[in-house]
């Protein structure tokens, strides 16, 4: 069908170029003189010419036309509607200043400038006005919801004196974890759970991965994505923008972050110092398990099984149920035992929890 339309407006364009122009072709080259070309036909005979050369002449570039456009509309369907939006409303703002601007460069007498400036000047606006409405789209975004929050934030003080929770955006890390979805299931989240496209795109990336290990970690990812919307009652959105002037996953989070003014959920370590220094609220998942660890303190006895050696000389390693790693010093020859130690002292960080203790048979000894 849009083949057909090309063609037909090919004939449309090659009749109306042959009426118009095919007859003061001939008059100058002079083949038109003493012939009935001359005559009030000769209109006619140019349009009928110049019809049937554009319609030879689709036959071969008619079907690059159609691809063309066929890729034009894939890309479009592709692209996400506040791109479009904010792309076009750039594109519309810039003519309007250029319509401003050539008003008075077309009053110059020099023909080169009033007539050829205006052109350059319309298309330079008007790209620099996609640019400025596509890569700022996601701020254009906050500022047209800004008034929105501020009025439910106000409303909301007024009638509970609260504030309204800020939206959790959930990284890749804490996805594949997989704790998030028993925290949500348990209400410790408030607010809005944010899915960006990019970490979807990301969890999908390490899903199809030739690796097995990698794969399973990608679709254990998508397995609690679909928990979290389909099963726990919490509100689930998918963030469809993104941040094309930026390479990095993390860098984007914290972006996005910004822009909607939310709390970044993670168990990257990295991630977690890059959101403090850069002043934006972050939820660490490892925090949160540290916190609710039972407390161990120095002096007490803890029964556990010496399972491998540690980095230092004699060490021994051996585990709590939670996973949190105990060393026990001169606990080398007790590697495959059940032993009670005594707790000397305990390392606790974002990383995780450290215990160091020692083989309770050494401190009666001593």
């Amino acid at each position: 069908m849009l083949k057909r339309f090309v063609q037909l407006f090919f004939i449309i364009a090659g009749g109306t170029a042959g009426y118009l122009y095919i007859p003061r072709f001939w008059e100058l080259i002079g083949f038109a003189e003493g012939t009935w070309l001359t005559s009030d036909y000769a209109p006619y005979v140019g349009l009928i010419l110049g019809a049937i050369i554009l319609f030879i002449l689709s036959i071969w570039i008619s079907d690059f036309i159609v691809r063309f456009f066929a890729w034009i509309e894939e890309m479009l369907m592709k692209a996400p509607v506040a791109d479009l939006f904010f792309g076009s409303l750039g594109i519309i703002i810039g003519l309007i200043i250029a319509y401003f601007l050539n008003d008075p460069i077309q009053l110059i007498e020099i023909r080169v400038v009033s007539q050829v400036v205006p052109i350059f000047l319309s298309v330079l606006l008007a790209y620099f006005g996609y640019q400025v409405g596509f890569k700022r789209r996601d701020e254009f975004l906050s500022l047209l919801t800004l008034p929105k929050k501020e009025k439910r934030k106000a409303l909301s003080s007024e009638e509970s004196n609260t504030e309204l929770p800020k939206p959790k955006i959930l990284d890749t890390s804490v996805i594949i974890d997989g704790r998030i979805a028993d925290i949500c299931q348990t209400n410790f989240l408030e607010g809005t759970i944010i899915i960006p496209q990019f970490v979807l795109e990301e969890l999908q990336h390490i899903a199809d991965s030739s690796d097995a290990l990698k794969r399973n970690r990608g679709r254990r990812g998508l397995d609690i994505l679909n928990r979290i919307q389909k099963d726990l009652p919490i509100n689930v959105e998918i963030y469809e923008g993104d941040f094309e002037e930026i390479q990095e996953v993390d860098s984007k989070l914290v972006k996005l972050a910004k822009v909607m003014n939310g709390i970044v959920v993670t168990n990257d370590f990295n991630l977690n110092k890059v959101c403090e220094f850069q002043k934006v609220p972050v939820l660490n998942i490892n925090d949160l398990a540290n916190a609710v660890k039972p407390i161990v303190l120095p002096g007490e006895e803890l029964a556990v099984q010496v399972i491998k050696d540690g980095k230092e000389q004699n060490q021994g390693v051996a585990y709590l149920d939670d996973g949190t790693m105990i060393v026990v010093e001169e606990g080398k020859n007790y590697i495959g035992q059940n032993i009670e130690v005594v707790i000397t002292s305990v390392l606790q960080t974002s990383a995780g929890r450290m215990i160091f203790a020692k083989p309770k048979v050494l401190e009666k000894a001593l």
